[in-house]
């Protein structure tokens, strides 16, 4: 299984796209989408749009996992942010994948073993679950990935139910 993650965003989208055989995940590709500061905002969502759907082109995920949404002050960041998701959760649907979103507890827990690790612990975890010689970069391509494996380690347990 293709599976592609998401780590919402407006300026910078991480995505990180694994195989996962059901013991092992592959690095397939990761990276992050980023939109021009200082663009008005609906020319940054089209840019959104058109850079995700061309990588769900490209790739051909099977599945997509988006990390929910988790706001600490700015309000104004955060109604951007969702704005993106928003456009990020469009494009998804209009390839025909259906997102299953995962709070940053739930990725935590399921890339550590532990819902409050911090992110170090995830972005280390992450590098050795997928082979990898350094952590992935930017922080938000790590983030994505880990969404990913999140969402492989939740396929998995509930296929053993």
């Amino acid at each position: 299984m293709t599976i592609l993650g998401i780590d919402p965003g407006y300026g910078i989208v991480g995505y990180g796209i694994v195989k996962f055989d059901g013991r092992r995940f592959t690095p397939v590709q990761f990276g992050a989408i980023r939109t021009e500061i200082g663009a008005p905002m609906p020319d940054r969502l089209c840019e959104l749009y058109d850079d995700l759907n061309t990588i769900i082109d490209a790739f051909h995920p099977d599945e997509a996992a988006v990390e929910e949404l988790f706001f600490n002050q700015n309000i104004t960041t955060g109604i951007q942010v969702a704005q993106a998701r928003g456009v990020i959760l469009l494009s998804l649907a209009q390839k025909g994948l259906k997102p299953v979103a995962y709070t940053p507890a739930q990725v935590k827990m399921a890339v550590v073993g532990y819902g409050k690790a911090e992110k170090r612990q995830v972005m280390e975890m992450t590098r050795m679950l997928l082979g990898l010689e350094k952590p992935p970069r930017p922080d938000d391509a790590a983030d994505a990935l880990a969404v990913a494996i999140c969402h492989g380690h939740s396929r998995q347990g509930a296929a053993l139910r």
